[in-house]
């Protein structure tokens, strides 16, 4: 949470920018809470709180769909059920998901086939079985799925032949006796090859000869000795394929898919294309080891749903679905008010854990100030965000120094915290004890423990928000670093505060560099990667300087006013190369300003370090702060 700052003054941030002439709005009606989540393949995309709303945004998209947040579960999808595949490729506006539409495109095309993708084999097919030549040569329209069409092609064609493609043999041409006599007393050009070498036998004049002849030599190819060229082969192009493994191999597709359909697992490829197939067209894999196969997408995703780290392909690798982990996102509100909380997560996108400011400790004999709301809770889980309100010391030094002396007022504490979170559903709790003096160090420690042990009793999850720190200073903080993190589920790095309200010289809330170290400083805890959340600021500190250029005054300001402050002043612009954030300078009112930008761009900055670690997580303080348009690059982010 907002580090060092005071309670106050993070309330007056939630009211209004403190920058002169930027005023924030108070937060309008109830917004609607988003409940669905567009996907494209297993891309999210965007959010919203209607589900006709979600499928219209959707519909942009190919292969896309939507689910519902809480649950995963798919409501609406415009995945492909017929793909139409012509000599044994297809193209992308060749997926549809009606047979009909699929059958229309089907009919304009030769060598055809439509896979129905929930289903084994062939839903339509259309293959040609006869091809017409004339001498060598000829063209791709000369292909017919009758011997009668191709004999009434032919009659265009005079000394033309026709060759029956399932048996690979010549068996129909309109060349006279004299033709055919006059063909073979010229110079004899065709040879039979083996693997590219001639089998040194008789070599034919006439082609039908030479094809007739290598029909009792398995595997050999006519070649026209003059030109070099391949005019016939005797190799069977379509291979039946079991599990991987080539069982067998044949000239026609027809028979090929026939003789495949006594297996399971089988394909027929042909020039490695997969003509025909009853291998289940969806996959499940889990951390990246085939499971299981599956032809609908219902059972597909009952079964993925139950394993942890597991996706869904298709055959040929599409993605579709996964439920591997992602980047989590928490989102501090800054207020105990319902209003205010729902404004701020309405405009979120991919948020995962909402924690509100609920209970406060108030007195040494463990009094707290509770407003907590199930109402809250309960509407939040139906958009599948976790609640884990905050329990702040209101950074009262003396007052948590006198708590940490009063075991009563600890277990008073603690069991109440227990059991309200309880009532009120909450999936865990977010502490933020701040301003622990170091002499209270092993105190806090010790009550962190018993308060961490409380919560695990009733199933409740315990972050716990922890400054940024300075190695040299880790040893006489008020913080056991290592000792915490090995205590509670989660722990939060107040990234943040780099420069802050007493500092005596201007600079960034929070430079690139010096929020990156903050977490090479917590790994050097030997502290898990899984157990750190990244805690990142939504807001920015504007500095005001006299004419000679001495700090007199400092204020924040959310980052969403910015574009609007920037607007209405002549700043300058320069590229602070060490902080990698963009530094700007305004004058107004005789008093010079300074700050350091905190944009979109910096924010993906920091999930970027995020993932870079691969850290659990990121939390920002605070909801409310940030342009909502954002929060759809975050999820597309996450």
């Amino acid at each position: 949470m907002k580090s060092i700052l005071g309670l106050l003054f993070a309330l007056l941030l939630i009211v209004q920018a403190v920058v002169p002439g930027i005023q924030a709005s108070a937060a309008g009606s109830e917004a609607e809470i988003a409940t669905f989540r567009v996907y494209q393949n297993d891309k999210a995309l965007h959010e919203f709180a209607s589900l006709s709303k979600a499928v219209a945004y959707a519909k942009r998209f190919r292969n896309s769909h939507v689910e519902k947040i809480s649950t995963r579960q798919w409501v609406w999808d415009n995945l492909p059920r017929y793909v139409v595949y012509q000599s044994g490729l297809t193209r992308p506006e060749w997926e549809f998901q009606s047979y009909t539409d699929a059958l229309a495109l089907a009919k304009t095309l030769t060598d055809v086939h439509i896979r129905d993708l929930e289903r084994t084999g062939w839903a339509y097919s259309r293959h040609a079985r006869f091809q017409l030549f004339q001498g060598e040569k000829s063209l791709p329209s000369w292909r017919f799925s009758t011997l009668a069409k191709a004999k009434q092609e032919a009659k265009l064609w005079a000394n033309s032949h026709i060759m029956d493609l399932a048996t690979n043999q010549w068996v129909w041409d309109n060349m006279t006796t004299d033709r055919k006599s006059a063909e073979r007393k010229k110079p004899a050009v065709y040879d039979l090859f083996v693997d590219g070498v001639s089998t040194g036998g008789t070599k034919y004049a006439f082609l039908p000869d030479a094809i007739r002849a290598s029909a009792s030599v398995p595997r050999s190819e006519v070649v026209n000795t003059a030109t070099s060229k391949v005019v016939h082969s005797n190799l069977p192009p379509y291979s039946v394929r079991h599990n991987g493994k080539e069982i067998r191999t044949f000239f026609s597709v027809d028979n090929a898919a026939a003789y495949a359909k006594s297996f399971i697992g089988t394909e027929v490829v042909k020039s490695g294309e997969v003509w025909w197939t009853n291998v289940p067209y969806l996959q499940v894999y889990q951390s990246n080891r085939l499971v299981r196969s599956f032809h609908t997408l219902k059972a597909a995703l009952r079964y993925a749903g139950m394993l942890e780290n597991s996706r869904i392909r298709t055959a040929e690798g599409r993605p579709v679905w996964d439920n591997t982990r992602k980047l989590l996102y928490m989102g501090w509100n800054g207020s105990s008010s319902k209003k205010a909380a729902l404004a701020q997560v309405a405009d979120t996108q991919g948020l995962d854990i909402d924690s509100p400011t609920w209970f406060v400790l108030s007195a040494p004999d463990g009094s707290m100030i509770d407003t907590s709301d199930p109402a809250f809770v309960k509407l939040l889980k139906t958009r599948g965000t976790q609640v884990m309100p905050a329990v702040i010391n209101s950074h009262d030094s003396e007052l948590a120094s006198a708590f940490l002396q009063n075991p009563a007022g600890q277990r008073k504490f603690i069991d109440k915290l227990a059991d309200r979170l309880t009532e009120l559903g909450a999936s865990g709790v977010n502490l933020d004890f701040e301003a622990i003096a170091p002499e209270d160090r092993d105190a806090y420690t010790a009550f962190v423990k018993d308060f961490t042990d409380a919560m695990h009793r009733k199933g409740l999850t315990v972050s716990i928000d922890l400054p940024r720190g300075h190695l040299k200073y880790n040893d006489i903080s008020g913080y056991d670093y290592e000792k915490l993190a090995g205590i509670v589920d989660t722990v939060v790095i107040m990234a943040y505060d780099q420069y802050w309200k007493g500092s005596t010289s201007p600079g960034p809330v929070s430079g690139l560099p010096w929020f990156e170290e903050g977490v090479t400083n917590y790994l050097s805890y030997d502290i898990p990667k899984s157990k750190i959340i990244l805690g990142i600021p939504f807001y920015i500190r504007v500095w005001k300087l006299d004419d000679n250029g001495k700090l007199v005054g400092t204020s924040a300001m959310m980052m969403k006013y910015l574009p609007k402050l920037l607007a209405s002043v002549e700043e300058k612009a320069e590229y602070d190369r060490y902080n990698r954030q963009t530094k700007y300078t305004y004058v107004k009112d005789g008093f010079t300003y300074v700050l350091w930008a905190e944009t979109p761009d910096t924010i993906k900055a920091r999930i970027a370090i995020a993932k870079k670690y691969d850290l659990a997580g990121i939390a920002v303080w605070r909801l409310g702060y940030e342009p909502a348009e954002m929060w759809t690059e975050l999820l597309r982010a996450k």
